[in-house]
């Protein structure tokens, strides 16, 4: 189907249309938060899948639930009216910035790495306005999907990816080691090793259940074969998690660039303790959606270094 045939028969109005459809579940709930009746909906919904050329919905008695082919149309439209609020807000300050560029990252990486990265943005002879949003790594990746970023600076699990891999491009950064912290005072950190065994019987410091940390944790018990300790504590951010520890309050795992990065190292206050075998190490990558350049992301290679 050429293009031009959806531009002559589509409207912005038409991807709104979709994307209520989709979250409400049915024509009449879609109909009222658009002001429509339900006939002129159900109408424009049949011309709007004659227009593709299949149905994009499964119709029952339930409600309308998106059909594969559906999906794919529903998530392009959510991007396409996420581009053009986008657009908008760029043309509006276009006479003072290059372009505004909205980048995910989890808080370690915002934290450590982008700063630097940030500056050359926002330093260039036309600057250019940084939208960062920090948040775990499956959020980051949805709101991708969505189009409300334009990248993410971030570790991912690779099966986070591969239903989705002909979506995304990715370019590897650098890697990242997770360490086993401790306060200074604690008995551990004289040890010359220190196994997981012994770490499942003291308190602990956690990520966030469902986080990809939390993931790193649990999957380094079970492979000890050991269970897997209730935190005392569950902190969302790296270095609050440093802070607990610091205090004497458990036992933490950090991204080492958080480490290297925080007071509690220079002041001496968290040790890293010896473990054995040591978590696995991570990818962090620059993830962006695949299909036409996108010049923010081009920007963002540059001051990337890639």
């Amino acid at each position: 189907m050429e293009p031009d045939y959806l531009i002559a028969k589509l409207r912005f109005r038409h991807l709104r249309l979709l994307t209520e459809v989709q979250s409400r579940g049915s024509l009449r709930a879609a109909a009222q938060a658009l002001n429509l009746t339900q006939p002129a909906l159900s109408k424009a919904l049949t011309e709007i899948e004659s227009a593709f050329g299949f149905a994009l919905f499964t119709r029952t008695a339930g409600g309308l639930t998106p059909t594969g082919q559906g999906e794919v149309v529903v998530g392009g439209a959510t991007r396409l009216l996420q581009e053009l609020t986008h657009l908008r807000a760029e043309a509006m300050t276009a006479h003072r910035f290059a372009a505004k560029i909205r980048i995910g990252a989890p808080p370690f990486v915002a934290q450590t790495y982008l700063p630097e990265v940030i500056a050359r943005l926002v330093r260039q002879e036309t600057p250019v306005r940084v939208h960062l949003q920090e948040d775990r790594v499956p959020a980051l990746i949805s709101a991708l999907q969505r189009g409300e970023l334009d990248a993410l600076v971030t570790t991912f699990p690779l099966q986070m990816l591969e239903s989705d891999a002909d979506a995304f491009q990715y370019v590897n950064l650098f890697e990242v080691q997770f360490a086993v912290v401790a306060c200074t005072e604690h008995p551990l950190v004289r040890s010359q090793r220190v196994d997981w065994s012994c770490l499942s019987r003291e308190p602990w410091v956690m990520p966030a259940e469902g986080s990809m940390g939390r993931k790193l944790i649990e999957e380094c018990f079970t492979h000890a074969g050991v269970p897997v300790p209730l935190p005392v504590i569950e902190s969302t951010s790296p270095t609050t998690s440093l802070q607990f520890v610091a205090a004497g309050l458990g036992i933490g795992i950090v991204p080492d660039v958080t480490l290297l990065h925080h007071s509690t190292l220079k002041t001496g206050s968290v040790k890293q303790l010896r473990v054995v075998p040591e978590p696995r190490s991570s990818v962090v990558a620059l993830i962006f959606r695949d299909g036409p350049a996108n010049p923010r992301v081009a920007l963002l290679k540059d001051a990337l270094a890639l």
